[in-house]
C-alpha cells in the first residue's frame, strides 16, 4: 500500500510539473530555431541547383514559412494539441511517422548504453571500494581515469579499428546486416552484434563516472553505524557489501544516471553518425543541415518526454531502494 501511494504521489507531481516544462521547452526551442539563417526552402533550392523567386515564394507559402514567427508558433501549438507534429518538407512525410520509425532504435541504444555504464560502473566501483588503497583499487583507478579522459567518438573509432577492421568480430555500420533475411534468434543475434560497439562507445565516459561515484558512496556508507552493527552480528562480508553498502550507495548513482539521460541523447548524435545508426540523434543532425525545423522540434519534444519519463522511473527506483524516501 505504501509503495502504491508513493507511485501515485510521484505520478501526480510529474503531471503537475511536466506540462509547463514541456511547453516552455517547445516555445524556447521554436524561438531559438528561428535565429538560424535560412530555411527548408533555401536548402531545397540549393540541392535542386537553381530556383526562381516565384518558386521559392510558393514553397514558403506551401509549408507556412512565410507567416510571422508568432503565427507559426501558434499554428505549431494548435497542431500539437491534436497530437500532430506537422509535416516535413525535407522528408516529404509526417513528422510523427519519421520520428516513430527512428525512436525505437535510439531508445534501444540509450538503454543498452546506460545498462553497460551502470553494470560496469557498479562492478568496478564495488571492487575499488572493497580493496580501497590496495593494488586492485590503484589499477582500476587508472583504467577509470583513462575512460573519463577519452571522448566517446575516439573510443568508438578505436573500437572499430580493433574489433571490426583488425579482428573482424563485430560489424561497424547500421543496425542490421543490409540485405539479410534473418529471422528468430539469428535476427536477434545480428541486431545485438550491431549494437555492441555504438553502445560501448556511448557508455565509456559514464562507466568512469559511475565507478568513481560507487567507490566514494560505498566508502562513505561503510563508516555508518548500521554497517558496524551488521559486522557485529556476524553476517558474511559479501552479504554486508551487497545488501547494505551497495544498496545504499546506489541512491546517488541512480540520481546521477537520471541526470545523464540528456547527455546520452546529446552523445547519441555523434555515435549514431559515426556508426550509421538510424536513430533520433542522426535524424536531428539531418534536420539541422536541412533546416527542417518541424522534424527538429519533434525530436526535441520526444527527447524531453523521454527524459521526464526516465526521471519518474528513477524516483520510483529510489522509493524501492530506500523506503524512507517519500514517507512525508
Amino acid at each position: 500500500m505504501r509503495m502504491g501511494r508513493r507511485i501515485a504521489a510521484t505520478l501526480r507531481r510529474t503531471a503537475i510539473h511536466a506540462g509547463p516544462t514541456v511547453l516552455g521547452i517547445i516555445v524556447l526551442d521554436f524561438l531559438f530555431l528561428q535565429l538560424m539563417p535560412g530555411d527548408a526552402a533555401d536548402v531545397m533550392a540549393i540541392e535542386a541547383g537553381s530556383a526562381t523567386a516565384e518558386t521559392m515564394a510558393m514553397m514558403r507559402e506551401r509549408f507556412g514559412l512565410d507567416q510571422p514567427v508568432l503565427s507559426q508558433l501558434a499554428s505549431f501549438l494548435g497542431h500539437l494539441a491534436q497530437l500532430d507534429l506537422g509535416y516535413s518538407p525535407r522528408f516529404n512525410a509526417s513528422v510523427l511517422d519519421i520520428i516513430m520509425a527512428r525512436l525505437p532504435n535510439t531508445v534501444l541504444l540509450m538503454l543498452t548504453a546506460l545498462s553497460f555504464a551502470l553494470l560496469l560502473g557498479i562492478v568496478l566501483g564495488s571492487v575499488m571500494a572493497a580493496w580501497a588503497g590496495r593494488w586492485p583499487d590503484r589499477v582500476l583507478s587508472v583504467v577509470v581515469l583513462l575512460l573519463y579522459s577519452m571522448p566517446g567518438f575516439w573510443v568508438g573509432l578505436m573500437a572499430v579499428v580493433l574489433f571490426s577492421v583488425k579482428l573482424g568480430w563485430l560489424p561497424n555500420d547500421s543496425n542490421m546486416t543490409i540485405g539479410s533475411d534473418f529471422t528468430g534468434w539469428a535476427l536477434i543475434a545480428d541486431r545485438a552484434a550491431h549494437l555492441v560497439l555504438p553502445a560501448l562507445a556511448l557508455a565509456s565516459f559514464f562507466v568512469a563516472v559511475y565507478a568513481r561515484l560507487v567507490r566514494a558512496s560505498m566508502l562513505e556508507v561503510q563508516r555508518q553505524d548500521f554497517m558496524r552493527t551488521a559486522h557485529a552480528k556476524g553476517l558474511h562480508p559479501f552479504l554486508i557489501q551487497l545488501r547494505h553498502a551497495l544498496r545504499n550507495a546506489l541512491i546517488p548513482v541512480t540520481t546521477v544516471a537520471g541526470m545523464h539521460l540528456g547527455n546520452l541523447l546529446g552523445g547519441a548524435v555523434v555515435v549514431e553518425t559515426l556508426f550509421g545508426w538510424p536513430g533520433m540523434g542522426r535524424l536531428a543532425l539531418e534536420a539541422v543541415l536541412a533546416r527542417d525545423f518541424s522534424v527538429l522540434l519533434g525530436v526535441l519534444l520526444l527527447s524531453s518526454l523521454l527524459v521526464i519519463v526516465a526521471n519518474v522511473a528513477i524516483d520510483l527506483l529510489h522509493a524501492w531502494l530506500d523506503p524512507r524516501i517519500g514517507e512525508a
